[in-house]
């Protein structure tokens, strides 16, 4: 059971106030729904975390003494978890998060310029919010949606194939509290819903379960291929040689030919292979 107060430095620190009593009724009665899913109750800790982001936007004092003591875990344990991952917010952030990937391959595409030219129009840097409350603004690491790249995410639905004009166009839509639709996936929502979906409650958005991701063309080539769906690509000339002339990728949209385009695949001469270059045993010198 958490104490009255912990000790961090040498230096006590006043004790996190609670919550209403009526929102403490709620969320206790949500916490005993999502610890009854698990054999050792402190194994609930991520869920209740999310439950309690869902309440105030961001894990606050009062969330982790909640989370302590519904655990029956000091305030210290329960800071640590929630500190660790990126996913649970220290600070009030917005109804909104706009996270730019700026990985490798988003960030050759575009992702970098995106999030340079979002920090300017929004007026905010990385892991801040706008003076509105409605959009903060974060580079993300990789989201497994390279063949969408660059990917902008709000909420953590996907906003695919982004330019620097629709990525600003997007979060002025969310500031006006406009409609805006993912490119896939489920509807958009707060970030306050979004936790608490997180946090293992049904999604109630209209056609949310229903809604799926998706992988793109790229991504399914190899999962095809092994299926039979697409013929295998073959050897082609070695370097130095012409290439075929039907060895040009498919456009957007066309089915894959037969051949493979790339020369890289070509088997390689060797001197254990090449009848016209043949190896001699290996000889002492001057024998």
């Amino acid at each position: 059971m958490s104490g009255a107060h912990d000790v961090r430095l040498g230096m006590p620190q006043l004790p996190a106030p609670d919550y209403p009593a009526e929102v403490r009724a709620r969320l206790e009665s949500d916490a005993k729904e999502v610890i009854a899913r698990y054999p050792d109750s402190r194994s609930a800790l991520l869920p209740l975390l999310h439950l309690v982001q869902s309440e105030e936007g961001h894990v606050t004092r009062t969330g982790v003494r909640f989370c302590a003591e519904i655990l029956e875990l000091t305030t210290a344990e329960v800071t640590a978890v929630s500190t660790f991952y990126s996913m649970y917010r220290r600070k009030p952030s917005g109804d909104y998060q706009v996270g730019v990937c700026t990985n490798t391959l988003c960030a050759v595409m575009g992702g970098d310029a995106i999030f340079e030219a979002l920090q300017e129009h929004l007026g905010v840097g990385n892991n801040e919010t706008t003076d509105d409350g409605k959009v903060s603004l974060e580079h993300i690491e990789c989201n497994a949606a390279c063949d969408f790249a660059p990917v902008v995410m709000v909420n953590w639905e996907f906003f695919d194939g982004q330019t620097v004009e629709s990525a600003k166009a997007l979060v002025d839509d969310l500031r006006a509290g406009r409609t805006v639709e993912p490119t896939r996936g489920a509807p958009l929502c707060t970030y306050k819903e979004t936790a608490r979906i997180l946090a293992g409650f049904p999604d109630q958005r209209p056609g949310a379960v229903a809604a799926s991701g998706g992988a793109g063309p790229a991504s399914l080539v190899g999962l095809k291929l092994a299926k039979g769906e697409l013929a295998p690509g073959r050897i082609v000339s070695p370097r130095g040689e012409s290439e075929p002339a039907d060895a040009v990728p498919p456009r957007p949209g066309e089915q894959a030919p037969e051949t493979h385009p790339s020369s890289h695949d070509a088997p390689r001469p060797t001197a254990a292979s090449d009848p016209s270059h043949p190896s001699g045993p290996v000889t002492e010198e001057g024998e």
